[in-house]
């Protein structure tokens, strides 16, 4: 496993960023996949950095690809062990991403599809400081049943997945909603029928309209260009 992460960054169209974007990719994929939503975002978000971290490990289906963690026959068992071993070594670069930017978890929005949403949810809320938001397409709160006690802040939540997903069950968005809620986690969640284990043009205007909202929100006290 990689300690140190690394991957494509896309600067903000207005050459002045004011807040931060991390982009964390599916199972078998790397950052350069994940910074395509940056690219379709950073018109509406022109004061956005964006990058997008390969995981740690290389992925042994795809040998081009990189993985959070191995996928065994018991895919809930190899998820809560993985995501533990991942966890820190996510943490860690977050931690060198804000001191290197000038940026914290407040002014950072945390996105991933599928593998990469587990663990955007895994880690965001279980930062000491609160994210701006976490966006989690087709992916899901990874399974344990004493999860409430390590989670310290309350930091809005977006799901967004296929209602014909065959990799990852939408039942994973849908329970990690009712899970968040009653935490009293503000979470917004769009089931898109018929949508197998991608991410629609649909489900990136949702997530968009979601973090305007919050950016809106957090406008009257927001700090000037950092970098």
């Amino acid at each position: 496993m990689s300690e140190q992460l690394s991957g494509p960054m896309l600067a903000p169209k207005t050459g002045k960023a004011k807040k931060l974007m991390v982009l964390l990719h599916g199972y078998g994929s790397d950052g350069n996949d994940l910074i395509g939503l940056a690219r379709y975002w950073q018109s509406a978000l022109p004061e956005m950095l964006f990058v997008a971290p390969n995981a740690p490990q290389k992925c042994p289906m795809n040998p081009a690809g990189y993985q959070w963690f191995d996928l065994d026959l018991n895919r809930e068992i190899s998820r809560l062990t993985g995501s533990k071993n991942a966890r820190p070594v996510l943490q860690k670069f977050l931690d060198q991403l804000w001191e290197q930017t000038g940026f914290d978890a407040s002014e950072t929005f945390l996105v991933g599809f599928s593998q990469g949403g587990m663990m955007a949810l895994d880690v965001g809320l279980r930062l000491e400081k609160q994210p701006l938001g976490i966006i989690s397409f087709s992916g899901g709160l990874i399974g344990e049943d004493n999860w409430e006690s390590d989670i310290k802040i309350k930091p809005p939540v977006c799901l967004v997945h296929g209602e014909a997903d065959d990799v990852v069950p939408v039942s994973m968005s849908i329970n990690s909603k009712t899970r968040l809620e009653k935490i009293n986690i503000k979470t917004a969640m769009q089931i898109e029928p018929g949508l197998g284990h991608t991410i629609s043009v649909e489900g990136l205007g949702f997530a968009l309209a979601f973090m305007r909202e919050l950016l809106m929100e957090a406008q009257p006290g927001d700090p000037q260009s950092k970098i």
